[in-house]
């Protein structure tokens, strides 16, 4: 996404027409205008000269955000976010505010109450008429930005708020100035002959406090990110040549050793190689008690080494630390747009020039009714000066950036404005198992050998030689207790890993398979014995696994893999807000079933392959929105699949970058918490909405005068200007409340109104495909003309709309589509849907 600054928008009308107007360059996918921060994010292959030309087409300025270069953009980009409206809005508050003080004492306090003044104008209106004159003419070249703005947007024909605010002010200005020359014919004096000098300039005055109060408030909801940013340490200490020598952070490389002493900030995100440490990680994480971290635990830059020295490995430097991933997050989600923001969009798009109609309606309707015109031109500018688009615009985005920044603090992070909404609105929650419930960390508990020839030791070696080459948690268990057991280990050769199901590989002649009792069972003999010792192990909640040499079942290592100490409590959370939680397990059923009773889940779906995640989640969103939690390689898919995917944050970089809301701590109460301020900050949002609508809806009849002959209510002008002024500034206020909300309290959380309940038959079918494995058959296609990930992504879905491919998994690297089939289909409906798409099929493997 390329992110740029625009310039020269006042409300959300101008957000609206520079979003149509760039959306219409060729090569744009997707834009996002934010009002808040005068920015926008452009999605697609249009060049930056032909998004910037469409802008200033459009009436406004543009230019392309600098790329980060860490800290030495620190500067750059704390001036992005830097309030640079407030001050320019006070000078000319102050000095509107002082020739506004001189009009009004002549316009009120001398010809109404007779004050002091100089004797040329006692009893010289038209004295006094010219002075009012030359003084709303200082005030509104003081405030020449709202003309020029707002005379712009009407000649480009997208009138915004300050062509209200212009065409107000002007209105209440021209009256008077025809009032004025009638009167040279005349020279009354004694009765005041009505200007709306005061009321020309006295408008301006009070948009111009409104204005300054709301770029005050806004500067506020930015406050997260530029502490974010402020965090990012200067300097850092490098050991080189056997000296410590002090450099600025941005000269850090991968690969340098760093030093941190107790005190000090950790310059990079690196690998303690030397020392241990209590580092408080609060900066990022939210979480105060400080961590142990020793040799070879990741540190994080802008976390702070509270005891104890530490030499570390820069790992990750620049951009790429995690605080700038997070800075970019944050930074990112404000650039994008919520999807209850386009219901203000499509009314602030037709907003002012509604408004100016109604004006000019009201006028002509109150002249037909015979009014004078001084009359009917007070209720026309009241219109144009109460109504008030900025609300509108405001709505959104303040609450979205308020919530993110919020977020951020406490270690969770939305990546799109759309995630922070829709997590809120979440019904299911499918959590992965190992990483996420448990630890990710199982220990090997029982060994049990099979076959006489075959000892404890033995077995474990075996094992360890097979799965040394896996990333599976379960397979680093059984390395491990081969190490601390002091084992040989040789990796086999031809090691290959079968999703979901086991790894095989050749040891010394020795063909060895591993896996689950489901897959094992279809090529081993498993005895009676065996089966005793597995259903006795998953009973007491530990994973057995399965092993076997030249086709014969040689023994069976029994992994537990402990839950979370929140677990449980982050579970009872989410139940109480009426979510239905279900845990995914690899694990056989019983295993599976004894670890869900103690997490407390609602559901359980064991032996589940990766493929048959993404499944699960399809299935499981035909009954409400669905947030799948994972942390591994293999919930990648599922994560993407769902409504809302969550990363564990100690997961892997796939996890992470398939997700749409990251948990930075690692704890599964988080899911709770993110769901928590998802909630609030939509009520939030709703709230805003509210108030926008319903002060306009109201105040625009009032002005108008719909009340003057049945209560006898008028809205003066000046009065309207300082209503428009505040509507903005109580939005504003009321986003920056969300900043006080407690988001780890779960007193007040609510039963969701739209809870479902799932039917007991959708996991038993679930459960008995997955376990047996009996109705699922896989077949291989191979595969002709495939050239990238786009192709995979054409013939992936061409396969998939079938209802009886429950996945394909295409490569086009290998040229293959691996078709797992419910239930039996017609070769020929899957090559012809593949051909369709311009591919070739060279055949199928059964």
């Amino acid at each position: 996404m390329e992110k740029y600054n625009v310039g020269g928008m006042s409300c959300a009308a101008c957000s609206t027409r520079v979003e149509k107007a760039v959306s219409k360059v060729e090569g744009v996918n997707s834009c996002a205008v934010s009002l808040l921060t005068n920015s926008m994010g452009v999605e697609g292959t249009a060049s930056p000269e032909s998004i910037i030309k469409a802008v200033e087409d459009a009436g406004y300025t543009a230019s392309l955000q600098g790329q980060k270069k860490e800290t030495s953009s620190q500067k750059e980009a704390l001036d992005a976010l830097a309030d640079h409206e407030t001050p320019k809005l006070k000078k000319r508050l102050i000095a509107s505010i002082g020739f506004l003080l001189v009009l009004m004492y002549f316009s009120m306090g001398v010809t109404m109450w007779h004050w002091p003044a100089p004797a040329f104008f006692h009893n010289n209106m038209l004295g006094i008429g010219m002075l009012e004159m030359l003084l709303a003419i200082v005030v509104m070249i003081i405030n020449k930005r709202f003309f020029v703005n707002g005379f712009k947007s009407l000649f480009h024909l997208a009138p915004n708020m300050d062509a209200l605010v212009a065409l107000g002010s002007s209105a209440a200005f021209g009256y008077s100035l025809v009032v004025l020359f009638q009167m040279t014919k005349q020279m009354p004096s004694g009765m005041h002959p009505g200007f709306y000098f005061e009321s020309a300039a006295m408008i301006l005055t009070l948009i111009t406090i409104g204005k300054m109060l709301e770029a005050m408030s806004k500067g506020k909801t930015t406050n997260a990110l530029k502490s974010l940013i402020q965090l990012s340490p200067k300097m850092a200490t490098l050991e080189r040549n056997g000296e410590e020598i002090q450099v600025p952070v941005e000269e850090v490389q991968r690969g340098d050793f760093f030093v941190v002493r107790p005190g000090e900030n950790i310059p990079v995100d690196g690998v303690i190689v030397e020392g241990s440490a209590a580092i408080n990680e609060s900066a990022l994480t939210g979480e105060s008690i400080p961590a142990d971290k020793t040799v070879g635990d990741e540190v994080s830059a802008a976390t702070i080494n509270q005891s104890g020295y530490i030499k570390c490995r820069a790992v990750r430097v620049g951009e790429d630390t995690t605080l700038s991933q997070i800075i970019q997050t944050v930074s990112d989600a404000a650039a994008t747009k919520a999807p209850i923001a386009k219901i203000a969009d499509k009314v602030s798009g037709v907003f002012v020039p509604v408004v100016i109609g109604l004006s000019v309606l009201t006028f002509i309707v109150w002249m037909a009714l015979g009014q004078p015109v001084g009359w009917a031109i007070g209720r026309a500018i009241s219109i144009l000066v109460i109504s008030c688009p900025c609300a509108l615009g405001l709505a959104t985005p303040v609450a979205i950036m308020v919530g993110n920044g919020l977020a951020a603090k406490n270690g969770i992070m939305f990546k799109t404005a759309e995630s922070l909404e829709e997590t809120g609105r979440i019904q299911i929650v499918a959590l992965d198992k190992t990483g996420t419930i448990t630890t990710g960390t199982p220990q090997v508990t029982d060994v049990y050998p099979l076959v006489d020839e075959v000892t404890e030791e033995a077995l474990v070696q075996l094992a360890a030689s097979l799965e040394y080459k896996s990333e599976h948690p379960l397979a680093k268990a059984i390395v491990e207790e081969a190490k601390t057991r002091n084992l040989d280990i040789d990796p086999v050769q031809n090691f290959e890993v079968l999703a979901g199901s086991g790894v095989r590989g050749t040891l010394q002649s020795k063909a060895l398979l591993a896996g689950n009792r489901a897959f094992i069972s279809k090529t081993v003999s498993i005895t009676s014995k065996a089966l005793e010792i597995a259903d006795q192990a998953a009973f007491l909640g530990k994973t057995p696994l399965f092993f076997a040499a030249d086709g014969q079942l040689i023994g069976i290592i029994a992994v537990a893999d402990e839950l979370k100490q929140d677990s449980p409590e982050a579970i009872a959370q989410l139940k109480h807000m009426g979510i239905q939680v279900i845990m995914l397990s690899g694990d056989n059923l019983q295993t599976a079933k004894a670890i869900g009773k103690e997490a407390g889940v609602d559901h359980v779906i064991a032996g589940v392959t990766p493929n048959g995640k993404e499944a699960i989640i399809n299935k499981l969103k035909t009954f409400g929105k669905v947030a799948m939690v994972g942390d591994g390689i293999n919930d990648a898919p599922a994560l993407t699949r769902a409504d809302i995917g969550i990363a564990i944050g100690a997961g892997t970089d796939i996890a992470i970058e398939s997700a749409d809301v990251v948990l930075m701590k690692s704890h599964l109460r988080e899911v709770a918490e993110a769901i928590r301020l998802s909630r609030e900050t939509l009520k939030n949002i709703h709230e805003n909405l509210f108030w926008a609508f319903f002060y306009n809806v109201i105040c625009i009849p009032l002005a108008a005068g719909a009340y003057y002959y049945a209560f006898g209510w008028l809205l003066n002008p000046m009065i309207g200007a300082a209503a428009m002024s505040l509507s903005s500034v109580c939005v504003v206020s009321n986003a920056l409340r969300l900043n006080l909300f407690k988001i780890k309290d779960s007193k007040k959380d609510k039963r969701i109104k739209n809870a479902v309940t799932l039917p007991e038959e959708l996991f038993e079918e679930k459960i008995n495909q997955k376990e047996g494995d009996q109705n699922m058959k896989t077949e291989t296609i191979n595969i002709k003309g495939m050239m990238c990930e786009h192709c995979e992504a054409t013939v992936k879905k061409a396969l998939e709309k079938f209802p009886e491919v429950e996945n394909a998994q295409v490569s086009h690297e290998k040229g293959t589509a691996v078709v797992s089939l419910s239930q039996d289909i017609d070769d020929e409906k899957l090559k012809k849907a593949i051909e369709d798409k311009d591919y070739t099929v060279l055949g199928f493997e059964h």
